[in-house]
């Protein structure tokens, strides 16, 4: 029997080892892990909306001063409007955040700061939510849609700012090109006479006129009398090599 347990003690202990060297390396990675996260800088600022709410509710708690509802409803509704700008960007950047992340453009740490902000990002929505209950009962359920509307129409009012204020300019551009298609619309309909260059390139020309073919004469001999005529070539009696055969020169004879 005490053999028998003697060889049961190093399995049992062996495992007991290896469990308890994993379980401290897995906390202590997890620590790691949480202090590495804890260093990472924030990827928004400061939320300058919520700071103001909770300072206001934080005077609205002691008794010396008395701050109105409405007040913190309006400053409540800004902390929402601010939660809802920095959901729409973070749903925006994440996508192309994580396909850069993919091919390897940018590193982990820039994607785990956007990560822990979308986190914060829940809390805070679930905190507002409460808090605009807490101030008007159902107002939980319609504060970020009214938030979002609001949001809508500043991007809306942006975009219209920033088309009327390149209109001027794009107005002097235009009025700029129709005045420099008039001008050369006029110079087509009067062109300018041709420079003097050209002028004399033209005259200098050489006019090249066709000679003219001068029609056969007969050759003739005072002391013979005999007019000589030009041969006329017949193609289809030309013999295929020099004899007698071929066409001879008709000779006419006459008297002085």
């Amino acid at each position: 029997m005490g053999y028998f347990s003697l060889s049961l003690l190093f399995p049992i202990a062996y495992l007991g080892i290896l469990i308890g060297s994993m379980a401290t390396f897995s906390h202590l990675y997890r620590q790691r892990q949480v202090s590495s996260k804890l260093r990472l800088a924030p990827y928004f600022g400061p939320h300058t909306s919520r700071n103001v709410y909770l300072s206001l509710l934080h005077q609205q708690d002691s008794a010396d001063t008395k701050v109105p509802d409405t007040v913190l409803r309006a400053a409540l509704f800004a902390r929402a409007i601010e939660d809802v700008q920095r959901m729409m960007e973070v749903r925006t950047r994440k996508p192309a955040l994580a396909t850069l992340l993919q091919r390897g453009v940018v590193g982990d740490e820039i994607f785990q700061r956007l990560t822990r902000a979308e986190q914060e990002i829940g809390i805070e929505i679930k905190d507002v939510v409460a808090e605009a209950n807490a101030l008007a009962p159902g107002w939980g359920q319609t504060i970020f849609q009214s938030a979002s509307e609001m949001v809508q129409n500043k991007i809306l009012r942006e975009k219209i700012d920033s088309v009327k204020a390149k209109l001027v300019p794009e107005k002097e551009a235009w009025e700029e090109q129709r005045e420099r298609s008039r001008r050369e619309l006029e110079g087509e309909i009067n062109p300018a006479p041709a420079t003097p260059a050209v002028a004399s390139t033209v005259a200098t020309t050489p006019t090249v006129q066709p000679t003219p073919t001068q029609p056969s004469k007969a050759v003739s001999s005072d002391e013979d009398g005999v007019i000589v005529e030009p041969p006329v070539a017949d193609a289809t009696n030309t013999p295929a090599t020099g004899g007698g055969g071929g066409n001879k020169n008709k000779k006419k004879k006459g008297k002085k």
